[in-house]
């Protein structure tokens, strides 16, 4: 694996370089290659009408511009370029690098990945790719070098696409290769890796280099720390191959934008390793209107989104304009919902709400993915809505002038969150993700923003750190959990915490090694509960509940206790402990408590940390975000429902005049300044 020198995103132009020029980006992907250019024309005087601003173009068009290797096919690429630019839209280009052509791979089938079976996978689908394949790679800096070519200098293009959704890992013998390079680089010595490994268990101690292998199929469980490297090799591998095209066109074209979209909270590429590379944090969101967390799982990942970019912004690149097709049962979203939810992402520090994909496919494997451009046509409700809401996020361009300002900071770090789900932990059933989601919950129901932060990130700007699943907690984020408490901080940190160091090996001791005094506690044993077990958790601050998952064996070594166990294996012990630490305060949750008990927890440290809602009364069902000056607020419900209010506002959409309190309508959205 060739490693490419990193260029910083801070010293890049970025979203603000395109929304001084163009405002709130508004657009989608645009696939000509599917359509005779009688719709081209059709698509660009429509675009216009819709006030879209963005088209992302050529993600899949390998095969249309290389039909066969080295014979290349640009005019009718340089027609489309054309009539965008005259018609007013701009141009994210694409490497179309993520689906190689069929070409590709029946010459060279080495190009195509293995998976964890040793199974080659076939082409006919999209990321058929080995990204350690030279091969691979030779002909995808073709590719890109013919693109900067002919269209570096087209006046449309005002940012650079690379790839597509990177995240299809790789098994083979190239990627052994690559995989062996990456350990040298990180242990420099075979002594150092079987340490970090402890491969004296299961007689897995490696004499040499060679007989590294990935953690391919095997007979029985895979070794865990071996496990966590291979994961921190594939997004650094992934990341290479961005690097390479990057690194191609920042140095022929400096001052254009480079992205690629990443997936929200995806398992196998450590997003915040990548967000230095990205002159724009660019986003895949997919909602299911089916689910009704699915506004607060899409609300925490618009806020990972925006803690990416540290205070750069954010845009979605793509989100559906109703159904997607690819789950088992695909609901639809109303257009009210589509609006709302691409509102909720410009509330949430975002400057661009893009969709895949502007018009529909009628072949292909996502001919049923909804678009801008549904297959009715122009005249549909659909497109109609897209239309007024292009007006509509006109006039949103004075909110891009501010971010949502945090006073809360949840922690989740990636690979604390690969450490913690491997399969020979005390339970499967433990997920970080539905940890993180219901210690959400009540700070998006009170209307609280919170930046979703690394462990070692400074923490010294918040009143409050939530660590709802720490796992792995290196000794330098240890130290910085331990800083931020000394210095007047309040933490509240979850079950299963501070267990592993930054190999995944168990740190010995009383848990959490190394931040007991910090907590003033001490454990024993984790302790899952069997599903026959009745235990309650009692406290006067926090009211019952009962607990069904997960428990753990605590002391207090002078924590005061909150909430005590009852009845199960630790009856009588403590559950939930508070301890003042210097300056501070800190928390911590031995077991997933109720609902109503969690909320409760966490609405009383906000309270005593000075955090303080969003508004004093927020409806059930309401969400209510904070960008600056501009008050956001969202109905997620079929009913009609009036949120009070205090003073006097105004709708910044359509300048009407509040006072007391304001009615939202079913699934509606409204944004609000202060009176002057």
């Amino acid at each position: 694996m060739t490693q490419h020198a990193p260029r910083p995103a801070a010293d890049r132009p970025g979203l603000t370089a395109l929304t001084d020029r163009l405002g709130i980006l508004y657009g989608g992907d645009y696939n000509p290659e599917q359509w005779d250019p009688e719709v081209w024309v059709e698509d660009a005087r429509l675009m216009q009408e819709a006030g879209v601003n963005l088209a992302t173009v050529g993600v899949f068009s390998w095969a249309s511009l290389e039909p066969e290797p080295g014979r290349f096919t640009f005019d009718w690429m340089q027609q489309v370029l054309d009539l965008l630019h005259d018609h007013g839209v701009a141009v994210d280009l694409a490497t179309p690098t993520a689906s190689p052509p069929p070409w590709l791979p029946h010459r060279w089938p080495e190009t195509l990945p293995v998976d964890a079976d040793g199974v080659r996978l076939g082409y006919g689908s999209r990321n058929h790719y080995c990204a350690s394949s030279p091969v691979y790679r030779e002909h995808s800096r073709r590719i890109v070098a013919e693109l900067l070519r002919r269209f570096g200098d087209h006046p449309a293009v005002v940012m650079w696409h690379i790839g597509n959704e990177y995240g299809t890992p790789c098994y083979c013998d190239l990627c052994a290769d690559s995989f062996r390079w990456w350990l040298q680089t990180r242990y420099r010595d075979l002594d150092s890796l079987n340490q970090a490994w402890g491969t004296a268990f299961w007689s897995q101690r490696y004499s040499s280099w060679e007989e590294i292998i990935p953690p391919r199929t095997a007979p029985y469980l895979i070794n865990p720390s071996q496990r966590l490297d291979f994961q921190r090799f594939t997004s650094d591998q992934f990341l290479d191959l961005y690097r390479e095209q990057r690194a191609m066109i920042i140095d022929e074209h400096p001052d254009v934008p480079v992205t690629t979209n990443l997936m929200g909270f995806y398992s196998l590429a450590d997003y915040r390793s990548w967000a230095g590379e990205l002159d724009v944090i660019a986003d895949d969101g997919y909602p299911d209107p089916n689910d009704p967390d699915s506004p607060v799982f899409a609300a925490m990942t618009n806020d990972l989104m925006r803690s990416l970019g540290r205070g750069r912004g954010w845009m979605y690149l793509e989100q559906a304009a109703g159904a997607v097709n690819w789950r088992e049962h695909n609901v639809a979203k109303s257009t009210r919902r589509t609006r709302l939810e691409s509102l909720r992402a410009i509330a949430r520090g975002a400057a661009g709400s893009c969709y895949f994909q502007w018009r529909a496919s009628t072949a292909g494997t996502e001919r049923f993915h909804a678009a801008l451009v549904p297959h009715a046509g122009a005249d549909s409700d659909r497109f109609r809505a897209v239309v007024a809401h292009g007006q509509e996020l006109k006039t949103l361009r004075p909110v891009l002038d501010q971010q949502p300002a945090a006073e809360v900071a949840m922690i989740f770090d990636w690979p604390s969150w690969w450490a913690a789900e491997e399969p020979s932990a005390p339970s499967k059933r433990l997920r970080v993700l539905e940890q993180l989601q219901s210690w959400y919950q009540p700070l998006w129901r009170a209307g609280i923003t919170a930046d979703i932060v690394d462990s070692t990130d400074d923490l010294s700007r918040y009143r409050l750190v939530l660590a709802p699943s720490a796992y792995l907690l290196t000794d330098a984020a240890q130290a910085n959990l331990r800083g931020y408490v000394a210095s007047g901080g309040s933490l509240v940190l979850g079950p299963f915490s501070g267990v592993a160091d930054v190999n995944g090996h168990v740190r010995r001791g009383r848990f959490p090694v190394g931040l007991s005094d910090v907590l003033g506690l001490s454990g024993e044993q984790w302790l899952p509960l069997a599903d026959r077990d009745e235990v309650a958790v009692t406290s006067d601050l926090l009211g019952e509940g009962a607990v069904r998952l997960w428990s753990e064996q605590l002391r207090a070594d002078g924590a005061e206790v909150v909430a005590t166990f009852t009845g199960g294996p630790v009856d009588g012990r403590p559950a939930i402990l508070h301890n003042p630490y210097r300056q501070g305060h800190s928390w911590y949750v031995g077991t997933v408590p109720s609902a109503d008990q969690l909320r409760n927890l966490i609405m009383l440290v906000a309270e005593r940390a000075g955090v303080r809602p969003a508004l004093e009364a927020i409806p059930d069902g309401v969400e209510v975000v904070r960008r600056g000056d501009a008050l956001f607020l969202f109905n997620h419900t079929l009913t009609t429902i009036t949120v009070g209010l205090p003073g006097q506002w105004r709708d910044l959409l359509t300048d009407g005049r509040l006072t007391g309190s304001v009615d939202l309508g079913p699934e509606d959205a409204k944004v609000l300044l202060p009176a002057t």
